[in-house]
Parts: structure tokens; C-alpha cells; sequence
């Protein structure tokens, strides 16, 4: 059997979750017509974007305009079952800054209007992170500066898609607690030059330039039990308090959802959590999902069907928080996703973290998903 190309018996398809009485027609479907056929079988299923509208949920997913480009299929699937896109590069600021005084916002205009020629909504990502920095932001900024430069790429970028934007990821991973700051924040050019108080500005310079905007502040490893998390839960909590408390325009807060699928992240830190940041006025929102299987078996029925049943647990669990509204994942196919080459496996197997696989077939990870937002609650 290819690796690529699994096929999965009845008998597997009901040992993986979907076992359940009363199942929905669809997963009956599925069943049915089994997993190894491809996305088109199962247009008349209905889609991802669809079952989620009817929970008042938007699905959608990051997507890059080389892909969309050089593979109509993909871009097929993408339109079938988005309702939301995010680039995964094309706003970041390398993408956007070829030189201090210039934009090129050709990658994420081509996005954008993709989106728009399909009826789908555009998120923003992201404005500040101290990752994807261009070449010349080192020798460049500097105390005197690097605060005319942050509100000034802000408002040029915020502003170029005034109006046109579901939401914003503000600021992206400002908790690091391993940088020993008190307050959790992480050491980045941004707080050396302008302190705390950069994810003000930040948040502050956004609304001006598009007061329609849902500005999110988006972080990782808010999901897993245990210690560590808990510290980053504390940290994000503290940081959201003080930012509402300052008046700060900030509306929601984006839970990337990186994680392995042996994680519990249907768990009672995150449930704790999840209800402080609702009692704070906030929005949730799923920015990044995907279920790492880097160290999972080889055999792939067995990895599918941990990493569906994760996406099952997960989803089920925090979908009843109705101020979830809105879940993107890290892409739909395993044919373009970042996993493999961030997290390898050791056995030289290929990844299979995302709902679609290399040959854009549904997943049982896909099932896992349409039953989840068959399964929730109305909002």
C-alpha cells in the first residue's frame, strides 16, 4: 500500500470514533463510501464551511498564493470548504518591507482577492512578531527610532485593507516565561525599545487605521496540561487583564492549537482559562490548528486514528465556549503543511497532521471535524 494513498476498510473506519449511536448522515456516508476516495466524492456531504455556518462558526485556513497558483485542485478544496483565508507569509513583515521605505503587498493583495472572488473573508498575520523580520530591520532600528517605524508599518498595512478584514493578529507570541521576565513577556526587539507598552501602541495604532477590525493578540501552548502551560496560561491571562484594564482596543485572543496528539488538551487548566478570558469580554478565536503525529506509530490507520480522535476530543470540548466563532487551521492537506519539516519523524515517514491528505483525500481527522461542528451547540 502507498504511504501516500492509504486505504481505509470499514472495519477500521468504525474503530476510529465512529462508532457512535445515531451517527449523522454524513459520517454514515463516509462509512459507506469509505475514506480512500477522492475530495469530489464527497462534495454532495455538504463542507467544512458549511456544517460550521450552521453552528454560526466561520471555518477557514492558511493558505499561500504560490500554492493556490501551481495547484487548481488544492485551490479547489480550499474554496469548497473555506469561508475564512489567512496568508501564511505574504503579510508577514519580511514579505511586506523589501526595504525600510517600501511596501509590496502583491502576495497578499493576490490573497485577498482570491478570497474576495469567492465569497470567503480575509484575516490579518500578523503585525508584530520578532520572527520574519527582514534583512534590514537589524541595522536599521534602533532606540530613536523603532517607534515611528512599528506605528508607521501598522497603519500603512492595517490601513491598505481598511474595511476588508475579518480580524487582525496584532501581535503575535509575546509570552516566552523561559526570558525570566516577571510578567512572562518575551524579550524582543520591540519591548527593548519601547517596553511593555509596545503591545499598546500596537493594538492602538490598528484600531485608528481600521476601527472595524477584530484585533486579536494571537499565542501558542495555551493547550496542554501540566506546568508549563499553566505558567503560559497565567502569563497570556495577566498580559489580556492588563490590556482591557488600560482600555486597550483589543477584542479577542487567537489559540494557535499546535499540538502533539498524544496532548490532553480537553483539559480543566485550559477549561479555567478559556472562562477567565470570556469573563474579560474577549472573543476566542482557533488561528493555526494542526495535530502533530511526529511521534506516533508508523502504521497509518493507527496515527489517523489518534490524531482524528484528538481533533474529535479537542473541537467538542472547546467549541461549547460560544464565543468560539471563528476556527482557521495550519492548512487542509497534508501535501503543504510545516509539520514534517519542523517536527520530522524519526522513522522518515511523512506527516500526516491536517484533515485532507498528500493526495487530498479525506482524512478520518476530516470526519472528526464535520462531526465536531455537527455536534455543537448554536451560537
Amino acid at each position: 500500500m502507498s504511504i501516500g494513498t492509504p486505504m481505509l476498510t470499514r472495519r477500521d473506519l468504525l474503530k476510529l470514533a465512529l462508532t457512535t449511536a445515531g451517527a449523522p448522515a454524513y459520517v454514515q456516508g463516509l462509512v459507506q463510501r469509505g475514506v480512500g476516495q477522492t475530495a469530489d466524492a464527497f462534495s454532495s456531504l455538504g463542507s467544512l464551511q458549511q456544517i460550521a455556518a450552521s453552528r454560526g462558526i466561520r471555518f477557514g485556513s492558511m493558505v499561500r498564493k504560490k500554492t493556490l497558483i501551481a495547484d487548481p485542485k488544492y485551490a479547489g478544496l480550499v474554496t469548497q470548504h473555506c469561508r475564512v483565508l489567512v496568508p501564511g507569509n505574504e503579510l508577514k513583515w519580511d514579505a511586506l518591507r523589501p526595504t525600510p521605505d517600501q511596501f509590496d503587498f502583491s502576495g497578499s493583495d493576490w490573497i485577498q482577492q482570491f478570497a474576495k472572488s469567492h465569497g470567503m473573508q480575509f484575516r490579518g498575520h500578523t503585525l508584530v512578531w520578532e520572527q520574519a523580520l527582514p534583512k534590514w530591520f537589524v541595522p536599521t532600528i534602533n532606540l530613536d527610532n523603532a517607534k515611528q517605524v512599528l506605528l508607521s508599518h501598522i497603519s500603512t498595512v492595517v490601513g491598505h485593507y481598511a474595511g476588508q478584514m475579518h480580524s487582525w493578529d496584532v501581535v503575535n507570541e509575546g509570552i516566552e516565561i523561559e526570558d525570566g521576565r516577571a510578567d512572562g513577556l518575551k524579550v524582543t526587539p520591540w519591548l527593548i525599545y519601547l517596553g511593555p507598552e509596545y503591545m499598546d501602541l500596537a493594538f492602538h495604532a490598528a484600531h485608528q487605521a481600521d476601527p472595524k477590525a477584530m484585533l486579536v493578540y494571537n499565542e501558542n501552548r495555551l493547550e496542554p496540561e501540566g506546568a508549563a502551560a499553566e505558567r503560559q496560561r497565567q502569563a497570556v491571562l495577566a498580559l489580556l487583564t492588563r490590556l482591557v484594564k488600560r482600555g486597550v482596543p483589543i477584542h479577542g485572543l487567537g489559540i494557535q492549537s499546535h499540538f502533539v496528539a498524544e496532548t490532553d488538551a480537553a483539559n480543566s487548566g485550559l477549561k479555567r482559562f478559556l472562562h477567565a478570558v470570556e469573563d474579560l469580554g474577549l472573543f476566542i478565536l482557533i488561528t493555526e490548528l494542526d495535530v502533530r503525529d511526529y511521534r506516533l506509530p508508523g502504521d497509518i490507520a493507527v496515527r489517523d486514528g489518534m490524531v482524528s480522535k484528538q481533533y474529535y476530543n479537542y473541537l467538542s470540548f472547546i467549541l461549547k465556549f460560544k464565543s468560539v466563532k471563528t476556527l482557521m487551521t495550519w492548512g487542509l492537506s497534508d501535501r503543504y503543511t510545516w509539520q514534517p519539516k519542523d517536527n520530522p519523524r524519526n522513522d522518515g515517514l511523512t506527516g500526516r497532521p491536517l484533515l485532507f491528505d498528500a493526495n487530498l483525500r479525506p482524512k478520518p481527522a476530516f470526519e472528526a471535524v464535520m462531526r465536531a461542528f455537527d455536534e455543537a451547540p448554536r451560537r
